[in-house]
């Protein structure tokens, strides 16, 4: 029984997927002229190689913004109810922003956050 639903929710999801795409590909304007194929950033054509080396350093500001960013998505949810949950909950909390406090101190202590 479970699996007829799961089914008939797969083929759905598909069947909106493929609708979507097909009725996006009917009524898009189409206008083709040769600026639309060349690679730009910001208006200004490129100059030089395209391919430049990053630091790291940004790819890990960015790691930590997401951690801490998602950290709030889920601890939102959680102090809404909060006076319903009780101990256990409080205790679950507790653990998760140990283990965000943990991954900060290491980040600041491996220099992740001193932006050179």
């Amino acid at each position: 029984m479970y699996f007829i639903f799961l089914i008939v929710v797969i083929l759905t999801a598909i069947a909106l997927v493929v609708a979507a795409m097909t009725i996006a590909k009917l009524i898009a304007p189409r206008s083709f002229n040769p600026q639309k194929g060349e690679p730009y950033e910001c208006g200004i054509p490129t100059r030089g190689e395209s391919w430049v080396k990053f630091k790291a350093g940004y790819y890990l500001f960015a790691i930590l913004f997401l951690m801490f960013d998602i950290e709030t998505v889920f601890l939102f949810p959680w102090a809404v109810v909060v006076a319903r949950t009780g101990v256990y909950a409080l205790a679950g909390a507790a653990f998760f922003l140990g283990i965000l406090i943990l991954g900060l101190a290491y980040a600041w202590r491996k220099g992740a956050l001193e932006w050179k």
